[in-house]
């Protein structure tokens, strides 16, 4: 067993380890909730320490705590914000509710290492005390939500480039697929011919529509409740520490941020969070749908729609060989689901509120976080290494493009839809193709024959003649 160090807190006296930067309630929290392993996302405490930083400023400036303390916690706050003390957060997220245990946990790693700043030892709280100083004028029930907000709003900027370039990379196969002429599908079934670069363009704007989902979703969490203390009434807080502590959280994370119009509000409601974690979820929806569009059109090679390969990344079958799977746009599938399935906990954990307070706050945060990271980190993944390498089979599209029964569509102008109708039905039963039917029937001239299906005509609006 490592060396001890004795500590005490309201409920007695624990041990916790002799160079732990955390403390006893943190390491009654370690025995309290073995649950998952899983700690929590840096994002969550990088925001925490902002937050810490920005009340620490705050207060002193206000004069509710020393400058010696303040300067402290605000160079221990700001050594979190870097990363430094990571190894120091050791709660699991799923623990007690409101996030007590992981706010405690930040106030007594930053509580000791103010102390170790100023030349007292870990574990002595005479300088600096995690509660009297470090949490002057806070309460858990405005600094979680608080840090839970601006960790999406942190975390959220690091999602919206990797959207971009996968919009971007749809683009650009738009572009380099514009000229081949392919297949429409309806119900799975053919339809009239479009171009390949169309159906890829189209990706390119789905991406970006969630996108501005996201963002507009992102901008209800900047509304702040810090300073609202334990209620929302800004008890045992400076009449002007609101205001400063979110300007302050403001400047320091770089966001904008605006106190809540009011504060019991910004206690009492976390729709803000299930409205962020919707708009990733139709972000979900979409890369889903479009992985699934992705594995039919690559499907094959030989027995498939074969219009499309993707990159061959690493070999599919354990007993067939030379078999290639779509391996990348199946993990885009499996994410989505994840994050389909995370949406259901935020949701159901935003409609628990009770009275003045939701207490189920830890379960929203790892959700949402745990959303943006995978998404963020599949996409990137999906794109440069999936989207960015796609080419077309030009000769298989071509064919189906001919082939698709639902060619007579462009003949209804000139024939009407029940001569055309009847053709569709011969082309089926004797697999003659819809122009030689056309001709052999004198229907229409070749000259005309060739207009009709010339691939401008066919895939952009026109009127016939």
């Amino acid at each position: 067993m490592p060396p001890t160090r004795k500590e005490k807190d309201s409920l007695g006296e624990i041990q916790v380890p002799e160079a732990a930067y955390y403390g006893a309630q943190t390491a009654r929290a370690i025995r309290n909730f073995p649950i998952s392993g899983i700690r929590s996302n840096p994002a969550l405490i990088r925001a925490i320490a902002m937050v810490k930083r920005a009340a620490a400023e705050a207060n002193r400036d206000l004069g509710a705590v020393s400058p010696e303390r303040a300067d402290a916690i605000i160079q221990a706050a700001q050594e979190v914000m870097e990363g430094k003390w990571d190894s120091e957060f050791v709660v699991d997220v799923f623990q007690a509710g409101a996030g007590v245990s992981f706010h405690m946990n930040a106030n007594e790693v930053i509580a000791n290492r103010a102390n170790e700043l100023l030349g007292a030892p870990l574990g002595s709280y005479q300088r600096v005390h995690p509660n009297d100083h470090v949490n002057y004028g806070q309460s858990t029930n405005d600094v979680f939500p608080t840090a839970m907000r601006l960790a999406a709003l942190l975390a959220l900027e690091t999602l919206y480039p990797v959207l971009g370039g996968l919009a971007a990379s749809f683009d650009a196969k738009g572009a380099e697929f514009h000229h081949i002429l392919k297949s429409g599908r309806t119900h799975m079934q053919d339809a009239v011919p479009m171009r390949l670069g169309q159906e890829f363009s189209a990706y390119a704007v789905a991406v970006r529509k969630s996108s501005l989902s996201i963002a507009r979703a992102a901008g209800t969490l900047r509304e702040l409740g810090l300073g609202g203390s334990a209620v929302g009434t800004g008890i045992n807080t400076h009449p002007d520490y609101r205001a400063k502590a979110v300007a302050n959280l403001a400047r320091i994370s770089g966001q904008q941020l605006t106190p809540a119009e009011d504060m019991r509000w910004a206690m009492q409601s976390n729709a803000c969070m299930a409205e962020v974690s919707s708009a990733l979820r139709g972000l979900a929806l979409e890369v889903i749908r479009i992985s699934n569009d992705l594995r039919l059109l690559s499907s094959g090679p030989n027995t498939g729609f074969a219009e499309i390969q993707l990159p061959g990344l690493q070999p599919g079958s354990s007993i067939m060989p030379g078999k290639i799977n779509p391996v990348l746009a199946e993990l885009a599938a499996m994410v989505g689901f994840q994050v389909i399935g995370n949406d259901t906990a935020v949701a159901f954990a935003v409609q628990a509120g009770q009275l003045e307070l939701n207490v189920m706050m830890p379960a929203m945060a790892y959700n949402v976080l745990q959303s943006i990271t995978i998404l963020r980190n599949m996409l990137a993944q999906f794109d440069q290494r999936c989207v960015a390498g796609i080419t077309a089979n030009q000769a298989r599209c071509e064919l189906y493009a001919q082939s698709t029964v639902s060619l007579a569509t462009a003949l209804n102008p000139y024939i009407g839809y029940a001569r055309a109708a009847e053709i569709v039905k011969e082309s089926v039963a004797t697999g003659r193709s819809i122009v030689a039917i056309a001709l052999e029937k004198k229907l229409l001239t070749p000259e005309q024959v060739a207009e009709i299906l010339d691939p401008v005509r066919m895939t952009e609006p026109q009127y016939p003649a």
